[in-house]
């Protein structure tokens, strides 16, 4: 265990109990239902102790000590969750937050910070996203701090994490360290000049072990796929979603409808290849990239077509140098032919059935947490809306305010 992480649980544990949401009042709010894609105009929305408690017409009825922000006829919507990010620090999870991100699936980071930074957002210590912890890939080769962390697997340091023994071991040892998922690697990575994106790494039998291993806890796969045979197998042996999918075929895609395997296709991150600075600046990897994009747009077309249940991600990690965010995404995925509607709904309900956070966000209702951002513009309408967020309330708690903003009135 490194002594980042285990000042990270520390922290959490001297944290008592979470802090509690403030007391507000939403007037002259559009309210977005992602689920019938439209708008309730006009509305008033109660929040307390982090929780949505009502959802009102016209000037509905204040807490007394609570909180009045006039929206002004602006839009709220569910805040948007990124199914797919690398965020290394509490830095860079703050930056997701303020994108409008208010839930994240980690999808791999060294030395369980995923894990660290979950519990210290569920007791109130930091204003954060929602993590859903992964830690360590499971690759041939994973990350060098995976043995530090666990030197138990030292037996596996020569010859790699492959073969069933080894799969099952690695992943019996994070599903100890408290994940909410499993990451696997079923084909090598694009983002590395290195490596060959198609080339598969496991066979379905060795994937059904990991699955099998995952479903005992309760616990579903993430496959990192970008080849068709690799992105196959994973399916076949049960995975929850598939990362990526830039090759996959039609007989692929009509697997994955017909299973209900969610695909996460990161579009946007594929652009990042092709432009100079973001999250990768390299010669050969812009070659890739040219290549690729083409490809992974008519893929998510494809899927879309087939009814595969599409997610939104931006495989970034929100680092000082990350051009790419959650909006980005939107817009691409509207570009290949989802509607504003639905490519909003692949950035919250559709994602939170994936996380299986769906009974406490994804949406604006009452009882789910008050995880809600505030635009200018409708996002049903227009989609790069959502590019310009003026708040974002976490749990209740306002905790980005962009623009002029009448004073807020208090409650007597």
């Amino acid at each position: 265990m490194t002594h980042r992480f285990v000042f990270l649980l520390a922290l959490a544990a001297a944290v008592a109990s979470p802090v509690s949401g403030q007391e507000l009042v939403l007037v002259n709010a559009k309210v977005v239902d992602v689920d019938a894609g439209s708008v309730r105009p006009e509305a008033t929305v109660t929040v307390r102790d982090g929780h949505i408690v009502s959802i009102e017409a016209g000037s509905g009825p204040a807490l007394a000590g609570a909180t009045v922000i006039d929206l002004r006829g602006m839009y709220l919507a569910p805040g948007l969750i990124d199914a797919h990010v690398h965020v290394g620090s509490t830095e860079q999870a703050r930056r997701a937050l303020e994108s409008g991100v208010t839930t994240v699936r980690s999808a791999g980071v060294s030395h369980y910070v995923d894990v660290g930074m979950r519990e210290l957002q569920r007791r109130g210590a930091l204003d954060l996203p929602e993590m859903r912890a992964t830690g360590y890939h499971v690759r041939p080769d994973p990350a060098p701090g995976l043995f530090l962390d666990h030197p138990d697997l030292a037996p596996f340091m020569a010859g790699g994490i492959r073969g069933p023994e080894a799969i099952r071991a690695m992943a019996e040892a994070m599903l100890n360290r408290g994940v909410d998922f499993l990451k696997v690697n079923a084909t090598e990575r694009a983002g590395v000049p290195t490596t060959d994106p198609r080339k598969q790494l496991y066979s379905e039998a060795e994937l059904r072990v990991l699955v099998e291993t995952g479903a005992a806890r309760g616990i579903g796969v993430m496959a990192h796929a970008h080849g068709d045979a690799g992105a196959r197998a994973a399916v076949a042996a049960g995975v929850r979603s598939i990362e990526h999918g830039t090759y996959l075929s039609p007989r692929t895609l009509a697997m994955m409808a017909e299973r209900g395997t969610f695909l996460v296709p990161t579009i946007a991150i594929v652009r990042d290849l092709t432009i100079p600075g973001g999250d990768y600046d390299n010669a050969l990897l812009a070659i890739r990239g040219r290549h690729m994009l083409p490809r992974v747009r008519e893929m998510a077309r494809n899927a879309h077509q087939a009814g595969v249940r599409i997610v939104a991600a931006t495989d970034t990690g929100y680092g000082p140098e990350s051009t790419t965010t959650l909006a980005h995404e939107l817009i691409e995925l509207v570009d290949v032919g989802l509607s504003p509607a639905e490519a909003l709904r692949a950035a919250t309900t559709t994602a939170a059935e994936l996380l299986g956070v769906e009974d406490h966000t994804g949406r604006i209702r009452p009882g789910l947490d008050a995880d809600l951002i505030v635009l200018e513009r409708d996002p049903l309408a227009a989609i790069d809306a959502v590019q310009d967020v003026l708040m974002v309330i976490s749990d209740g708690r306002v905790v980005v305010r962009r623009g002029d903003w009448p004073e807020d009135r208090p409650v007597s």
